[in-house]
């Protein structure tokens, strides 16, 4: 880049009453006004930071070290910075202020750090898992639109752990994908599978997430849970989780993931079930009716919740693209 062809402030002199502004002068050349009230933002707040906690040398270079030995643990089957975005409350933060939902839809929740892309399609009503140590589970989903009508043809991603608390990926001598597939909705919105009753677990705790948590004297656990991810075109992406009652971590989930109208109830399986899915006796039953917002409808909201929110704290702003900038006009 030619300097002469760029308006850049005169950097001498910076002192910690004048090196945020200077930093978002020379940051605010970029032509996009959205990157640029992100990087703004984030300066202001980074700074104000290690002013109001007079931050140490020692203290920036902890955390240097830590994300960098986050992100050295990572791989394609471990996200360590995801689940560090979880345990701060950050992922299930982020979800809520993208993907609005009115109150006659499926709440949201985190992803979390083990979904994959290589779930294998399944038809309706095979089994999911291959965990012979798993109590038996069916379950009976609908998937509708807010007004009530089926949604037919929706891609759903479902995953959960074996019976021992740990994702497929987890193992080392991981073959092939088990305890998670893809479904698609039929004609009535249905889905249904075969799968096992999910069971409390700890998130990975042998990395730096888990040395903070220690830190922080907070236990690593989740509760028992299945978790369901639902596209289709018009649609807004829904990722969200099914949580058992009584769970002994359900008011205390280690990643913030649990609302009360996800908590659901286990039944066990009637006559009508065993003789039509071809389950045994005793085997437990999960029900389930899940609703999804029109894309249009999500942005709207998204849209009106953002401006209210912004101005509550004093900022003029408009919405380009969907995303709140700066208004300045």
């Amino acid at each position: 880049m030619d300097p002469s062809q760029v308006k850049i402030p005169e950097l001498k002199n910076l002192t910690i009453e004048n090196i945020t502004e200077n930093v978002i002068k020379i940051n605010s050349n970029n032509p996009s006004p959205r990157f640029k009230y992100i990087l703004e933002r984030l300066v202001t707040h980074l700074h104000d930071f290690a002013r109001e906690t007079r931050l140490s040398t020692s203290e920036w270079m902890a955390g240097i070290q830590f994300l960098t030995a986050t992100g050295q643990i990572c791989t394609d089957v471990r996200q360590e910075f995801i689940l560090l975005s979880d345990i701060l409350g950050l992922s299930l933060l982020i979800d809520s202020i993208d993907h609005p939902k009115p109150p006659s839809s499926t709440e949201g929740t985190v992803l979390g750090p083990f979904h994959t892309h290589d779930a294998n399609d399944l038809p309706h009503g095979d089994n999911m898992s291959h965990d012979p140590a798993g109590e038996p589970l069916l379950v009976l989903c609908t998937v509708k639109d807010v007004s009530g009508a089926p949604i037919p043809g929706a891609k759903i991603d479902i995953w959960e752990t074996d019976s021992s608390g740990k994702y497929d990926v987890q193992h080392a001598d991981r073959a092939e994908p088990d305890g998670r597939c893809v479904m698609r909705s039929d004609t009535d919105g249905n889905f249904w599978f075969k799968a096992i009753v999910p069971v409390p677990y700890p998130i990975p705790n042998d990395g730096p997430v888990g040395q903070l948590l220690q830190r922080l004297q907070r236990h690593c656990w989740r509760p028992s849970h299945m978790h369901f991810m639902f596209e289709k075109p018009g649609y807004d992406h829904l990722i969200t989780a099914l949580y058992l009652r009584g769970d002994p971590y359900e008011t205390s989930d280690a990643v913030f993931g649990v609302k009360e109208s996800l908590i659901i109830d286990l039944g066990v399986v009637g006559k009508e079930e065993i003789e039509k899915y071809g389950v045994k006796e005793g085997t437990k039953l999960l029900k389930y009716d899940f609703v999804l917002v029109g894309e249009e409808e999500s942005k709207k909201l998204r849209e009106e919740r953002s401006k209210e929110a912004l101005e509550k704290l004093g900022r003029r702003v408009k919405i380009v693209e969907g995303l709140p900038v700066p208004d300045v006009d």
